[in-house]
């Protein structure tokens, strides 16, 4: 009998092909031990599109093999198909992890980068560890990922890390399937990896290493600006308990009154200034480790990190270096993105130095190369369920698997919180977030991005698509590629995202409420009740109208908008009534030439946003008349609403000729004025104001008639009106869907692009 028949007699064999977040996780060394475990024999392997198995032996022990592969599989993985098909035994001695293969289609996930695990955090703090307060340290389960990866299959060799030859006790870990650091690309210690430099706003290098670390901390507590090199690129870092220190940043990163983001050393210390529930504590703990929002409860530090805020944006240390570096501290530090207002956060610390000139003090740098630039994420919980605000450094990129595969498309997103998604196989991949594309830097970032995932996944798009905006950056971008391009529109698009998220087909209910859009008939929207599906919708109503004078000052100034609306009620006698608003807020000069872009219909574009509506009725109540960031007036209406629950304002729900509803806010704004002459508390006018806008989506819904409803666009931000919305709607037997994992806000709208397109090339058969 010849030699491989013997072998192979009575065994069984199997290929598994394994797509999803399947590289960077561990799956190698998982499969390897389980296969060990099991006596099986073949090997795994990365490929292009993930992962790649050879398995033989007993029949039954490759079935619990395939079982545990799906119910055991490291936690940061996520399996989005397994393909298992029986094949001839080819007479393995062994079982072992196989160099990848590099050919073929580019469609793997690439698994964001995840926060330092638990037992990387004790080895550095170990000193009877050789890894001992080493700033670059991490394993299978933690550590740099998507941020840089140069091509795919995630390897080594196709990362930053190329230029690091691994030393002999590096290379021992990496090879002894029994060590967490078994086949974890990114390792490396002081003898063999990356490094720390402390530079002068001069670059000229006063530190290295340890004592680099340990001088920048130094600054810090001197009440010095020092700009850190992190994962994804800069934040800049001050003393929280510094006030001087957090003036001096505002001051020189342009940025008033935005909250900053607070890191704290570790969980203990940031639970003695905030309230954190048992899911959110999770969230902090967890390998995505974002910015949350959570609720100030001692208000022991200082109210400039968060003006006239309830909230901070608190994060705990997520890499090796930050361990170290709020150790050393031992105060929590303000830890925001290294860049200029409304700029992209920097990468390079050439970039740095001169972009950041006039802002840092001190630069502390490392060589570790990053492709791919990452602000933190930001997130919160709301109603138990995490919600995410920005995707970024653990969360991106973000993989939305479709039923199906589909056309290679771009979409370019918007223009505000800008994001990109391919369509790369069965999913939908979007990137981190970009910013908005508000400068010259923004733009060469939203360009250097796509060719970053053009060349990650050898990807050239047949189809690009864009906002039907005609002014947006990204729609110009989009006409400028010479090929095809579809234009949808935006508040659709909002609505499709969250159905892709829970993939839902349609038709739903869609409530897409933001700032503004470019709407379907020309005018400003925002305020909007869509019937839709994933491919088309019916507007099937609105909110009222009103102007808003100066036009795009009115987003900065929500007076504007307040003047806008009581124009709408009052007409031309508005002009008698400055005393509404009360003399502080317009000069008798400006109150009289805005009523007059008003009444001539000049540069006063109508709008039926909820977000202006928002503003209006902060301005009325005398919360905020100017802002300095997007959202502010919203924010402090939400942030004084009292907890208990209350009455709505009336309103009108008027059915048009066209057979559309119609929100008539008038009623409410009228009885808000009489609740303030009346000297009721804010807190009380916000939260019916809060209730009503629930009640007029329960309303809404009821006269529609469909019983699935999609929450989506930048006011459902609040977590109020969410909360109070899905109550509303759940206490009367409807569905209720909302984004989770894609923000609500512009960032989630290159994903809605994707799908929509998607689904209207299927439908025509077209699959370029």
């Amino acid at each position: 009998m010849p030699l491989l028949e013997t072998l192979t007699t009575g065994r069984k064999a199997r290929r598994i092909s394994i797509r999803g977040a399947v590289q960077g996780v561990g799956f190698r060394p998982f499969v390897f031990r389980l296969a060990r475990e099991l006596d099986l024999l073949g090997g795994v392997q990365n490929s292009s599109e993930g992962l790649v198995i050879e398995v033989e032996g007993e029949a039954n022990r490759i079935d619990i093999f395939v079982q545990r592969v799906r119910q055991d599989c490291p936690a940061s993985a996520e399996i989005q198909t397994l393909d298992s098909v029986d094949c001839s035994p080819k007479g393995f001695s062994s079982f072992e992890i196989r160099p990848s293969e590099e050919g073929g289609a580019k469609t793997v996930w690439v698994v964001p980068d995840l926060a330092t695990c638990a037992l990387c955090r004790e080895e550095v703090l170990d000193p009877k560890q050789r890894r001992y307060r080493y700033p670059f340290t991490n394993c299978a389960s933690c550590g740099p990922r998507f941020s840089l990866v140069e091509s795919l299959p995630y390897d080594r060799n196709h990362t930053t890390m190329k230029r690091f030859p691994l030393c002999a006790e590096c290379r021992q870990e990496y090879q002894d399937p029994a060590d967490r650091r078994f086949h974890a690309q990114p390792i490396a210690c002081a003898a063999c990896g990356p490094h720390l430099e402390l530079w002068d706003g001069n670059g000229r290098s006063i530190r290295s290493r340890e004592s680099a670390l340990l001088e920048a901390a130094r600054a810090i507590q001197e009440g010095h600006i020092v700009a850190v090199k992190g994962l994804g690129g800069f934040q800049l870092m001050v003393d929280a308990t510094n006030t001087h220190a957090i003036q001096k940043l505002r001051a020189r990163k342009h940025r008033p009154e935005k909250p900053f983001a607070v890191m704290f050393p570790e969980l203990t210390s940031l639970t003695e200034e905030c309230e954190v529930s048992l899911e959110e504590k999770r969230l902090f703990l967890s390998a995505t480790s974002p910015i949350v929002l959570v609720k100030r409860k001692r208000w022991a530090l200082p109210s400039i990190l968060a003006p006239e805020n309830p909230w901070l944006g608190a994060l705990l240390p997520t890499t090796p270096l930050h361990v170290l570096l709020l150790k050393a501290l031992g105060v929590p530090v303000v830890a925001t993105s290294g860049n200029l207002s409304e700029e992209p956060i920097c990468t390079d610390e050439h970039e740095a130095l001169t972009r950041l000139k006039d802002v840092a003090d001190f630069f502390l740098v490392h060589n570790r190369g990053i492709v791919q630039a990452m602000d933190d994420s930001v997130a919160k919980v709301v109603m138990g369920r995490v919600q995410v605000l920005r995707g970024a450094r653990g969360y991106a990129p973000l993989k939305i698997p479709l039923e199906k595969e589909g056309p290679a498309l771009l979409a370019v997103g918007g223009h505000l919180k800008n994001t990109l998604a391919l369509m790369v196989g069965h999913s939908i991949v979007a990137s981190q977030h970009l910013g908005d594309l508000d400068s010259e830097p923004a733009l060469k970032n939203f360009q250097k991005t796509q060719k970053l995932f053009f060349d990650l996944y050898q990807f050239n798009p047949q189809v690009v698509v864009c906002d039907s905006h005609p002014d947006y950056l990204s729609t110009h971008q989009a006409e400028q590629m010479n090929i095809p391009v579809i234009k949808v529109q935006h508040h659709h698009t909002h609505i499709v995202s969250c159905m892709a998220e829970h993939r839902l087909e349609g038709p739903v209910l869609g409530v897409s409420w933001d700032g503004s859009g470019h709407g379907g008939d020309g005018s400003l929207w925002g305020g909007e009740f869509l019937c839709a599906t994933r491919s088309g919708y019916e507007r099937v109503g609105f909110f009222r109208r009103f102007r808003l004078p100066g036009g795009e000052q009115a987003v900065h100034e929500p007076r504007r908008a307040a003047l806008g609306v009581l124009y709408e009620i009052f007409g031309r006698e508005v002009l008698a009534k400055r005393e509404l608003m009360g003399p502080h807020v317009f000069s008798q000069t400006e109150w009289r030439t805005l009523v007059s872009l008003l009444m001539g219909r000049v540069n006063s574009p109508q709008t039926s946003s909820v977000g202006r509506l928002f503003d209006a009725v902060a301005s009325i109540v005398n919360l905020r008349h100017k802002c300095s960031f997007e959202g502010q007036a919203a924010l402090a209406l939400e942030s004084v609403a009292m907890h208990q629950l209350a009455e709505p304002y009336p309103f009108l729900l008027n059915k048009g000729k066209e057979g559309l509803y119609e929100v008539d806010w008038e009623p409410l704004v009228l009885n808000i004025l009489s609740d303030l002459k009346d000297g009721r508390p804010v807190g009380v006018l916000s939260r019916r104001f809060h209730q009503t806008l629930a009640k007029i989506i329960l309303e809404v819904a009821k006269h529609v008639g469909e019983k699935r409803v999609v929450l989506s666009g930048g006011c459902f931000q609040n977590g109020l009106l969410l909360e109070q919305a899905s109550d509303c709607l759940q206490g009367e037997g409807y569905d209720v869907y909302w984004p989770s994992r894609i923000p609500p806000n512009d960032g989630g709208l290159s994903i809605g692009q994707a799908a929509i397109a998607a689904k209207l090339m299927s439908g025509l058969g077209m699959t370029v």
